[in-house]
């Protein structure tokens, strides 16, 4: 059955009781380019052509709408805690906003440029150099920065991290040249860092770069590989003559106290001697005077009595006994030797060689008439 045969008999695609076919697809086109020729070139028509051309315009200022609403939506955007948003307004610095969601006139009028403020970012050099004794070291180093300044980052350099590289290299050179190889390898390494961050960070201020350098490390500073052997022997050779050098001063500061001791201890003993020799003859000279005024008084008592005192100090120390044996015939043996090295001071002789023993009772008589003489002579003496 025909789709026309059957039912009411009705085209399907009757509308409002005209009888039209389907929509021709070049019909279409040509209905729209004619309301585009309508909207843009103004043509008019009759009521319906008008009627079309309002429902055309407004679909076109809804789309417009959209794309203007599309458009406003790009400006939105977000800025970081860590962050700072700089606007710029046809490249033209404009505002810096904090974090949160912000909005900005859409591109091509105005742009962000986010920033991150509180990231420590590190970067490494490596560099040769010669020192203050023409030396050439290699030296390893690591700046970290932070970008405190946002705007001055931006603007008032062309290249801010660029900038700081060159900084970095021409302050570690001016530091390291100012110094010599070995306060540069071994114990100034902690200096030389802390004075090439403060020329780094001089260098920026003066560029207005917004940097803030947080460090400077000297990972490692040596010499080129090409010299290596010989600098080991030169280090070799400076650690011998450190190491004598302490030796040596080891040794003076042992001897030296010893030599001043010894020193201080001789003139010590040579003022004793000095002292002991003028009292020795202070002491002569009192003597002598004193017999000089007793002879002055009584001359021959005082010549006898000096001549039995030098007989008395001569018997008093001699090693040899004489003993009378003229009243006795009997030989009677004596430990003299024995008891002559109990009354001698310690250290004279004691020898037995040329003593001459004889027996008798002499001896308590030649002691006992020295004591009686000398008693006769200071009775006299008093007289």
């Amino acid at each position: 059955m025909a789709w026309n045969e059957g039912g009411n008999g009705k085209n399907p695609w009757d509308r409002g009781g005209r009888n039209e076919g389907p929509p021709d697809l070049d019909q279409i086109v040509r209905d729209w380019q004619k309301r585009f020729s309508s909207l843009l070139g103004g043509g008019g028509g009759g009521g319906r052509g008008s009627g079309d051309s309002g429902a055309s315009g407004a679909m076109i200022a809804g789309l417009i709408a959209l794309v203007l609403i599309g458009w406003g939506a790009t400006g939105l955007y977000r800025v970081n805690d860590a962050e700072r948003g700089v606007v710029l307004r046809f490249g033209a610095y404009q505002a810096t906003t904090q974090p949160g969601l912000r909005w900005h006139i859409p591109w091509p009028v105005e742009s962000v440029e986010r920033v991150n403020v509180t990231q420590i970012t590190p970067f490494s050099q490596q560099t040769k150099m010669l020192t203050a004794d023409e030396n050439i070291v290699v030296v390893d180093m690591v700046v970290q920065f932070q970008r405190a300044d946002p705007v001055a980052y931006l603007f008032n350099v062309r290249d801010a991290e660029g900038t700081l590289r060159d900084a970095s290299e021409s302050a570690i050179r001016e530091v390291v040249g100012k110094n010599q190889a070995d306060f540069v390898l071994l114990e100034g390494r902690a200096e030389i860092a802390l004075q090439t961050q403060e020329l780094i960070q001089e260098a920026l201020d003066d560029y207005g770069a917004g940097i803030i350098v947080t460090k400077v490390n000297l990972q490692d500073t040596n010499f080129p590989s090409q010299v290596e052997a010989a600098v080991q022997d030169a280090i070799k050779a400076r650690e011998d003559r450190e190491r004598l050098a302490f030796e040596a001063q080891s040794y003076a500061n042992d001897i030296v106290p010893k030599a001043r001791g010894e020193a201080q201890r001789r003139l010590q003993d040579a003022d004793a001697y000095k002292q002991r020799v003028i009292a020795d003859a202070e002491g002569e000279a009192s003597r002598f005077s004193q017999l000089l005024t007793e002879y002055t008084q009584a001359p021959e008592v005082t010549r006898e009595r000096l001549y039995i005192e030098a007989i008395e100090d001569v018997y008093g120390n001699s090693t040899k006994v004489l003993l009378d044996a003229a009243g006795s015939g009997n030989l009677l043996y004596l430990p003299v030797d024995k008891l002559i090295q109990d009354r001698l001071p310690a250290g004279s002789g004691s020898g037995s060689s040329g003593r001459s023993v004889m027996s008798g009772s002499g001896a308590n008589q030649t002691q006992g008439s020295l004591r009686t003489q000398r008693e006769n002579l200071r009775i006299r003496g008093q007289r």
